[in-house]
């Protein structure tokens, strides 16, 4: 009984946890300069359903240190791993810039680094941009979705983002703010400030919980 008992418990320590890194800027279907550090989202999109469908994997770790990118792409991976039924866990370290905000609050916790920032600001776009009011009318759509995804997967108010992402003379020519570590726990975008043992130790709670679950109610 008592070997038994042992068995048990080292099933529930068993913990197999994926790590997915977003890096530099997020390539979607314009190519970037090869000389550009960059996360090809089309390479994300099946490994994270790879990660969920995998019986070997139990959680997910993103760890986030991106300079923007493709909105649409970034929006895409962040629409994934928000839906997954795994535990997952976010941690920025360095820099979450612009589209790094909706990929960081897309998971169940979100750390970050006591250095690390988040930089908010309004949807551009780069190269040839046709000066119409359906130009216009495009950028104020997507936006809405950044400033919608962001609420509902965080406990940042709506009024209080879009305040940080109008901001003038923080950033040098440009719109935007740029909130740190205990700040941005204190708006509500990060829910914790700590390291990797702080994001990991959280997947192996929440991975045990699971698994003690399904042992409890195998069906």
């Amino acid at each position: 009984m008592e070997n038994e008992e042992i068995k048990e418990l080292g099933s529930l320590t068993e913990r197999n946890i994926h790590c997915i890194a977003v890096i530099g800027q997020i390539e979607g279907h314009q190519l970037l300069a090869p000389d550009v550090k960059t996360t090809k989202y089309e390479h994300l999109l099946p490994q994270l359903a790879a990660v969920e469908e995998s019986p070997d994997i139990d959680g997910l770790l993103i760890l986030i240190n991106t300079c923007g990118g493709d909105v649409e792409a970034g929006l895409a991976i962040a629409e994934l791993i928000s839906g997954m039924k795994k535990p997952t866990a976010s941690l920025v370290l360095g820099g979450g810039h612009s589209i790094g905000v909706p990929l960081a609050v897309a998971a169940d916790m979100c750390f970050i680094a006591p250095s690390a920032a988040m930089t908010i600001h309004p949807v551009r776009l780069s190269g040839t941009v046709i000066g119409v009011s359906q130009t216009y009318n495009y950028l104020a759509r997507i936006q809405e979705r950044i400033v919608r995804f962001i609420t509902q997967n965080s406990r940042i108010e709506e009024g209080k983002l879009t305040e940080l992402m109008l901001k003038t003379g923080e950033l040098a020519g440009d719109v935007g703010s740029v909130v740190y570590g205990e700040e941005t726990v204190e708006l509500g975008l990060a829910d914790r400030v700590g390291g990797l043992s702080d994001a990991l130790g959280y997947l192996h709670g929440r991975i045990d919980k699971v698994k003690k679950r399904e042992t409890q109610d195998p069906a």
